[in-house]
């Protein structure tokens, strides 16, 4: 993935905090015809002795899992917060006019292993931990242990789990680290004008680079 050197962030604590806030990724597997093939999941996200982890689930009637019956490269993304940059924000657009708009955007690519869960022990561990994981907090947390009999593990059957060992990630903050301190600061103030959430957490981000 392209980005400027100032741009991109490597460290994996910011970019692990940055995916569990977004929740969601972008898979892409390429098969043996050179096709590339996509799915939008929720994951668990975790690290062990070996490096970081990842674990979703699909659809049994999505075939992208079959795809993945023996291990195979994985490319994942993960796109955050993003609006437009109006050139009018810059100070220096009064200097000397020559600014043009451009996008301000945080996003994440991760390369790594994917394959199938081993069991439907696997799965239903992953079940638990991503259920788990999205109900923390609520006044009334639904547990998979909620439902009659073995009503989740017969709905598990429809669905496949995916184990992804992640070998990179790499972040990109573009937010506009080239250009002087007054043209980022009126990239702020315009973005918190402009109020749409996107807008505002992306003058967070560049209020945060600036410290």
């Amino acid at each position: 993935m392209y980005a400027r050197e100032q741009a991109i962030v490597e460290d994996r604590e910011t970019i692990r905090s940055f995916l569990r806030a977004q929740k969601l990724v972008t898979l892409v597997i390429v098969d043996a015809d050179g096709i590339a093939h996509s799915v939008h999941v929720p994951f668990v996200l975790g690290q062990d002795a070996d490096g970081d982890w990842m674990e979703v689930h699909v659809a049994r009637a999505n075939p992208i899992w079959k795809l993945v019956e023996t291990p195979r490269p994985l490319l994942a993304l993960c796109l955050g917060p993003h609006t437009y940059v109006r050139p009018g924000w810059y100070a220096t657009k009064a200097e000397h006019g020559k600014v043009v708009p451009t996008w301000a955007y945080i996003s994440v690519e991760l390369r790594g292993t994917i394959q199938q869960m081993p069991s439907m022990d696997h799965l239903l561990r992953h079940v638990r931990a991503i259920s788990d994981q999205e109900e923390a907090g609520m006044a009334q947390p639904w547990s998979v242990d909620d439902p009659p009999g073995d009503y989740v593990e017969k709905l598990a059957r429809g669905i496949v789990g995916l184990s992804i060992r992640i070998d990179s990630m790499m972040g990109v903050w573009k937010l506009n680290q080239h250009r002087s301190e007054e043209d980022r600061l009126g990239m702020v103030e315009g973005m918190n004008a402009r109020g749409d959430a996107a807008s505002v957490e992306i003058a967070e981000a560049i209020q945060k680079s600036m410290q």
